[in-house]
């Protein structure tokens, strides 16, 4: 792997940590945004990422010539933890519906 690849990822990592700590104001929803809009644009991209995923493995599978394993197990990585992290919002959204329905009225 070059050096220009390390760099490029390294760079990638830092601007999503940085993303990841401090939320900007563009990421923020704003008023009255529509639950369910969020939670189908979220798993929208989760699901792009997983196919995006999916084709740099078969690129590299096939033996394309500008796709490194380095750059396959990052991407596969990433859609790994992203559907992590779906799978527990789902999870948290199922035991609070739970909780719910379990309140007596």
């Amino acid at each position: 792997m070059s050096d220009m690849n390390v760099n490029l990822m390294l760079a990638q990592m830092r601007a999503m940590s940085l993303a990841a700590g401090s939320p900007s104001p563009t990421q923020e929803p704003a008023r009255g945004t529509d639950f369910g809009v969020l939670l189908k644009q979220s798993i929208d991209s989760v699901n792009t990422i997983q196919q995006s995923a999916g084709k740099m493995t078969e690129a590299f599978e096939t033996g394309a010539p500008n796709v490194s394993l380095a750059e396959v197990m990052v991407s596969t990585q990433k859609a790994g933890v992203s559907f992590q992290a779906m799978l527990q919002v789902r999870n948290k959204l199922v035991e609070a519906y739970q909780d719910v329905m379990n309140m007596p009225m």
